[in-house]
């Protein structure tokens, strides 16, 4: 039987060959039942479908093997409401279908549903499918709804007897309103952290943000540029994204924005010397209305955010290309936590262009350092502009 396997890797669909050229450490296994804090930094670019799709088995087998290592199969906001129940049909189908492909061959799948009570419902009608799935994505995530979906989630881990993670959106009004904001996302906090072993990442629902003040960024805009938005992501990892061991992944939000008409590289792009290749790659970004998603996966990194929700396969990879540590920020990662304990002090970078603090900086290299363990670290001198073009290949 088909299974997600705990040999999956971030650019395991390159050549080993091609791998050892790109990376100075390259990136590790993981799987499902790799430590929750583990899968919720290697989730990279979560790519969504709606589940009515016919060919969705295909789809699925398709996209793992151009690096996709995260799916979310969607009952709720990408199909209408009078499909759901033909949605949730197909689903049981193409599990079944999924299910002859080889081992370790699947990519993380969710299932993104409706209500609660969809669930069990779900986990039983799965039958022995359900090793395929690693969880469920839980919408509209309140302090109501919540506590209603993940009581349904142990119930179902109970009957399919295995762990079944879950990722909870946020995207509702009541943690887009000041006036409730704080008390719902002390509420929320609450939740996950009774609920942490089984929650690998917290998701933003910016569009439906975006949907309550009538607003919507067009492609030179990122999340960032507009306030409202920007004030509730801050707000959402001060609270859920602490580096103190009590905070979660929190995920970036969806770029709305694709173009299909050419392929992004063309081979004399991917054939050419490095020297001229960023300015030819930068022109070509901005052809594609691409130029904004790479700015806002630098912001994201930037605001705390790891990973992104996507809605179209063309940016996958400047998501993971972009989550590649660098060999500067490996080398400075590893000398902060080559320092002794409690120590301080401040060392020179390797790169002899910044001061790494001991003490301040110790919380960033942890967290770069569990990327690098995912994500691998890249070769000195090889830079965005390689992996983009490795994993277009």
């Amino acid at each position: 039987m088909g299974e997600i396997g705990d040999h999956m890797r971030h650019f395991g669909h390159l050549t080993a060959a091609r791998r050892r050229a790109l990376f100075h450490r390259e990136p590790a296994e993981f799987g499902p039942d790799s430590p929750v804090r583990t899968v919720g930094c290697a989730l990279g670019a979560t790519l969504y479908a709606p589940a009515t799709r016919p060919r969705l088995a295909e789809d699925v087998g398709k996209q793992a093997r151009s690096g996709v290592v995260s799916m979310v199969l969607c009952l709720e906001d990408s199909i209408g409401d009078a499909e759901v129940a033909d949605a949730e049909a197909n689903l049981l189908r193409q599990f079944r279908l999924l299910a002859a492909e080889p081992p370790g061959s699947l990519p993380l799948l969710f299932v993104r549903v409706r209500e609660p009570e969809q669930i069990l419902d779900l986990t039983r009608r799965l039958g022995p499918d359900i090793g395929l799935l690693t969880g469920y994505v839980l919408p509209k995530f309140t302090p109501s709804s919540g506590a209603a979906f993940l009581e349904a989630a142990v119930a179902a881990e109970v009957l399919c007897e295995r762990r079944l993670l879950v990722m909870p959106v946020l995207e509702s009004p009541e943690l887009l309103h000041l006036e409730s904001r704080h008390e719902v996302l002390r509420a929320v906090a609450a939740l996950v952290e009774k609920h942490r072993e089984r929650v690998p990442a917290v998701r933003l629902g910016v569009t439906d943000f975006c949907s309550a003040y009538g607003l919507r960024r067009t492609p030179e805009m990122t999340a960032y540029d507009v306030g409202l938005v920007a004030s509730v992501i801050a707000d959402v990892v001060n609270v859920l994204g602490r580096a103190d061991g009590s905070g979660c992944t929190v995920t970036g939000p969806v770029w709305e924005y694709f173009r299909t008409q050419e392929r992004l590289f063309k081979p004399q792009l991917r054939n050419t010397p490095f020297s001229g290749r960023a300015e030819e790659l930068r022109a070509r970004l901005i052809e594609h209305d691409m130029d904004g998603l790479l700015r806002e996966i630098e912001l994201d990194r930037a605001n705390g955010l790891m990973g992104k929700t996507c809605i179209h396969p063309s940016h996958v990879a400047p998501v993971h290309a972009l989550s590649v540590v660098s060999h500067e920020e490996y080398t400075d990662a590893a000398d902060i936590l080559g320092a002794a304990p409690g120590g301080g002090g401040v060392l020179r970078s390797a790169y002899t262009n910044k001061m790494n603090e001991v003490k301040p900086h110790r919380a960033w290299a942890e967290r770069t350092m569990l990327r690098a363990e995912v994500f691998g670290v890249a070769r000195d001198g090889v830079d965005f502009v390689d992996l983009l073009a490795a994993g277009n290949a």
